[in-house]
């Protein structure tokens, strides 16, 4: 990730319209798939600095693995639960966590499939992965590059991932239908003007609730309808 936008991204974690209403509806999710103190472990792969992990311990014990040390801060109030080094088969966590989430991480790889069977492994079973990541190479500018993103992935392609992976498909679907034409139109963009592209902010006040309003609005209207297009996907697998 870019050294500048890693260096503002707790911030725009706890107060960007993006980060807010993902949060919420991944909450939404866990509520119903593994309700309060269901999960047992819980562990959080690529959990930054572990900013999900308020969230996650409604749902058990939350653990992280965050290969990029830069993200960490040693005095952190969730460091001593965070591992730094590389994913790799470690027999003494096989079948370990009742739910593994992998949240906007896995465009990050240039191999996924190993990784991703590395964490089924990890999970009881019954136990339950959700990953989201950005969707439709289509929509590729400037902020994948920042991001240091490896590609954006069509539904399909995510499913088919978490099935090679030794896992059942139990729910899918892309997500921020609007906010997908606006990443269309900004990708049309760049390709024509060559503009150079800077680390998001948080939008003033008043924009930033409204358009958290307009993705709350949209989640409740979708309700459990799978729309086909998006700006991200999400995929619900589970271990049998």
């Amino acid at each position: 990730m870019d050294e500048a936008y890693r260096a503002r991204y707790a911030d725009l974690y706890h107060r960007h319209w993006w980060w807010r209403s993902r949060e919420e509806l991944l909450e939404r999710l866990l509520d119903r798939l593994v309700g309060p103190g269901g999960a047992g472990d819980v562990l959080d792969f690529g959990c930054g600095d572990g900013l999900f992990f308020p969230v996650l311990r409604k749902y058990g014990e939350p653990w992280g693995i965050e290969p990029e040390a830069a993200f960490l801060d040693p005095q952190g109030e969730w460091r001593n639960r965070i591992r730094s080094d590389p994913l790799q088969a470690d027999a003494a966590e096989t079948g370990r966590y009742g739910l593994i989430v992998a949240l906007d991480v896995l465009e990050h790889i240039e191999h996924p499939l190993p990784v991703v069977q590395e964490l089924r492994r990890r999970l009881r079973p019954g136990g339950w992965f959700v990953a989201t990541v950005p969707a439709f190479q289509s929509m590729w500018t400037g902020h994948d590059v920042m991001n240091h993103h490896v590609k954006r992935y069509r539904l399909g392609e995510l499913e088919e991932l978490v099935r090679d992976a030794g896992l059942e498909v139990n729910d899918s679907r892309y997500l921020f239908v609007l906010l997908a034409f606006v990443k269309w139109a900004a990708s049309l963009k760049e390709r024509r003007t060559h503009q150079d592209v800077t680390p998001p902010g948080v939008p003033p006040a008043m924009l930033n609730r409204m358009v958290l309003a307009t993705c709350r609005l949209e989640q409740r209207l979708l309700g459990a309808w799978r729309p086909p297009i998006g700006s991200s996907a999400l995929v619900v697998g589970r271990a049998l």
